[in-house]
């Protein structure tokens, strides 16, 4: 990073206000994730919460990236989940829907403004259908742990206002993220996502240094474990930045007395195409069985019971099958969600219409197979490396019989603070440039 050019940024006005927007969002974010949702008795529904958190390994993982709103029971504890189920519904949806495809493909600004519309569209219902579930599951769980009702029985006009608040708190989210979007730096989305993750850290390795000094025993493991973080921070930066140019000429054209073109280029493509998306998906539905195991292990039936319990028992982060079935399945889908973002026949197509192409593949059809052998090459060790990267705290944890708190945030979080900061520095870089040329 150059710093002479981010060090403009302190001294630029339109780049301070930006800051300054990113830092007050952040700050109402921080204060939101603390307003609870009313029900009778807040504070024994949140000591519960908490309890079953520490206890419950995937959903203290799912209560991390709220940045603790879900143990509080705030009215952000979905946080920006029905916006991004909305955007990946939106996504798939204009593969198949033509209309939503050419707004994709050819609507450009005004195009992407009506997607963004739909996408918010979309987020409403979903967040009132999860607002219900999560009451509901709340409910279900204080009854069968605690023996009790925390949520009590509420009347109709309470449960309006239980989902109102859910559903208003998560709407606030992504128009908080939107703004900085729009008025600060970087994608507020992301940034919201990066603040839900790192809140917690602080206290967690004060904690960790905390048992540390006391245990003399636990320095080393505490090093240790320090020493597999930053080994894993490069090579997520490693894995994030990866990618493989591909060199592409242009022919050169004359038109009257004017030339242009004959110049030489290259078309990245990176590593992991698929971002993060892979283990999203994956994340989603290993949450299926610990959510129904949760509903029926209560069941009358004495199979749909058992069938319940086994689920419960076996999806546990800290059992081999959870951990297989994670990896199998960033695995797949970051080869779907790769052939749905990435078309080799387009990029062959457009390649073609503009004059360029690759040096020593015929245009048209061959470029467009020479691609789809590239992204399957690259996406087999893309592929490899996020499935590693998503399971690894659970084999550390399996390995050394230990848990830590320093490793509850794993690949997938590593992943996201990483790519965050990297695309967050761009920008700022990006402004400050800009910044710079506007002086002469």
């Amino acid at each position: 990073m150059n710093t002479a050019i981010f060090s403009q940024m302190y001294k630029n006005k339109d780049l301070r206000k930006r800051l300054i927007i990113v830092l007050a969002i952040l700050a109402i974010y921080s204060l939101l994730a603390h307003v609870p949702v009313p029900v009778p008795d807040t504070g024994k529904l949140q000591n519960f919460l908490l309890q079953l958190f520490q206890s419950n390994p995937l959903l203290g993982f799912a209560n991390l990236f709220t940045g603790g709103a879900l143990s509080n029971f705030s009215i952000l504890l979905m946080g920006l989940g029905p916006y991004i189920n909305a955007s990946i519904i939106i996504q798939l949806l204009s593969q198949v829907v033509p209309q939503l495809e050419a707004l994709q493909k050819e609507g450009g600004e005004a195009g992407r403004r009506k997607i963004n519309y739909y996408t918010r569209l979309l987020t409403l219902p979903l967040a009132l259908i999860q607002s219900v579930a999560m009451i509901t599951l709340a409910r279900t769980l204080s009854q069968q742990i605690a023996g009790v009702d925390l949520i009590g029985s509420p009347t109709i006009a309470q449960w309006a206002l239980m989902i109102a608040s859910i559903t208003g708190g998560s709407m606030l989210l992504m128009w908080l993220g939107e703004i900085v979007t729009d008025k600060g730096i970087g994608n507020g989305i992301s940034i919201l996502i990066l603040a839900g993750i790192v809140s917690n850290l602080p206290t967690q390795i004060i904690q960790q240094v905390s048992l540390a000094q006391a245990d003399g025993a636990k320095i080393f493991t505490f090093a240790f474990f320090v020493a597999v973080i930053i080994v894993v921070v490069f090579f997520v930066v490693m894995l994030n930045e990866g990618q493989r140019n591909i060199p592409i000429s242009y022919a050169r054209r004359i038109a009257g007395d004017s030339r242009y073109g004959g110049v030489d280029s290259h078309l990245p493509i990176r590593l992991i195409t698929a971002g993060v998306i892979p283990i999203i998906f994956a994340l989603a539905f290993l949450s299926l069985p610990g959510f129904l195991g949760q509903l029926f292990s209560d069941a009358k039936t004495a199979w749909v019971a058992s069938i319940a319990n086994w689920m419960n028992t076996a999806f546990q982060p800290n059992k081999p099958i959870y951990t297989i079935t994670y990896f199998v399945l960033v695995f797949a889908f970051t080869y779907f969600y790769t052939a749905v973002v990435f078309k080799p026949n387009e990029i062959a197509e457009n390649l073609q219409k503009q004059g360029g192409f690759i040096t020593g593949i015929r245009p048209g059809v061959e470029t467009s197979k020479y691609l789809k052998r590239i992204i399957t090459r690259l996406t087999l060790f893309g592929a490899l490396a996020l499935g590693l990267l998503a399971v690894f705290p659970f084999v550390i944890e399996s390995i050394f019989k230990t848990e830590n708190s320093l490793l509850s945030i794993g690949g997938t979080g590593i992943l996201i603070i990483v790519a965050v900061i990297i695309e967050t520095i761009k920008q700022i870089e990006s402004r400050a440039l800009m910044a710079t040329y506007e002086k002469y």
